[in-house]
């Protein structure tokens, strides 16, 4: 069965670009496109996609804001993929606030962005790596007022696989550091996505640094997984 995929960008090129991308691919369909958000979300009522790509600058109703649209949409909205044409675009931050399960660069290589519409639609978190470290440094040290859970709730080895998420290490390299099974590692992440009523890794990247759980700096490395 075919991922059923909405492009939205205003640009009709773009759009263009990305379908013949993916038509190429026996296991995606572009089942509709959009010029802007409004369009975005009216399309994903009517199309029941899988995975939307959203641009995040667009006309009338930007990529944030459908974001956030499509997270009301009922128990099980489409996924999105933000999309910028700059490595570090002053609105990502806010768009994986807004519930979007990862972002990309325009420019990425045409197998990095099929990868990543299989990666969110199996229910995963994307992030890419070069745009990961600037962004966090950038602007988790702009926590907003927030109405996420504490973070009392947690063991001290959920605790402590949350601080490893935050730093970008995967599932592999998280058991190997603490010498546990990498099943036992997802467990613990499904818990603490739980406690924390988490959608996926993204929002406990994000909400790991808005807490001061861990501070900007030094190298990350962001994974699917």
């Amino acid at each position: 069965m075919s991922l059923r995929v909405l492009l939205a960008d205003d640009q009709e090129l773009v759009r263009t670009g990305f379908r013949l991308i993916l038509s190429a691919e026996p296991d995606l369909e572009v089942v509709g496109e959009a010029a802007d958000g409004a369009q975005a979300v009216e399309a994903a009522v009517r199309l029941r996609p899988d995975v939307v790509l959203m641009d995040v600058r667009m006309p009338s109703v930007d990529g944030i804001e459908a974001t956030h649209r499509l997270g009301r949409l009922g128990p099980d909205p489409p996924r999105v993929i933000m999309l910028t044409t700059f490595d570090l675009d002053e609105y990502v931050y806010e768009a994986l606030r807004a519930g979007a399960s990862g972002f990309l660069l325009k420019d990425a290589p045409a197998t990095q962005l099929v990868e990543a519409i299989r990666v969110v639609a199996a229910g995963d978190a994307l992030l890419a790596p070069a745009i990961t470290r600037r962004m966090i440094a950038e602007f988790a040290r702009r926590p907003q007022p927030a109405d996420e859970p504490a973070l009392a709730d947690l063991t001290a080895r959920e605790r402590e696989v949350l601080t490893l998420v935050a730093r970008g290490l995967s599932n592999t390299e998280i058991a190997a550091e603490l010498y546990v099974s990498e099943a036992t590692v997802k467990t613990h992440l499904k818990r603490v996505l739980a406690k924390l009523r988490l959608r996926d890794r993204v929002q406990a990247v994000v909400l790991a640094y808005e807490t001061g759980l861990v501070q900007p700096g030094g190298a990350l490395r962001a994974e699917p997984g």
